[in-house]
């Protein structure tokens, strides 16, 4: 059982995650070291100021690292910290609830008519 105090408890990781975009870009993350443009070509339609803002939003907490490469072309990757890495449990707990119940949600969801009334 979660403890009562437990919404200002995880508050400050809801802020993170709750963005749009910042859920898929972390599990792009899991997958390894990313540079800029491959980020917002797997993020597609992204926009690169969004992109940005969720990238530096997530160096700000300590979850992401920006590395800079001098040089011509100069180039930037980023890749998680060891407390951006302590996400993954999360997204595999996402990943095992949606396997158990995505099914019946969708088709909770295809029942809905476009007045979010169900269809009889």
């Amino acid at each position: 059982m979660m403890d009562r105090s437990c919404p200002g408890t995880v508050e400050p990781i809801l802020e993170i995650l709750d963005s749009k975009w910042t859920l898929i870009l972390l599990f792009e993350l899991f997958n390894g070291t990313r540079r800029f443009g491959e980020l917002r070509r797997k993020l597609q339609p992204i926009s690169p100021k969004t992109l940005t803002d969720r990238l530096r939003l997530l160096e700000e907490r300590g979850i992401v690292t920006r590395t800079l490469y001098p040089g011509v072309p100069l180039h930037v990757e980023y890749e998680l910290t060891e407390c951006g890495k302590g996400l993954q449990p999360i997204f595999a707990a996402m990943w095992t609830w949606t396997q158990e119940y995505g099914a019946y949600l969708r088709k909770e969801t295809n029942e809905m008519g476009k007045d979010g009334e169900k269809v009889m």
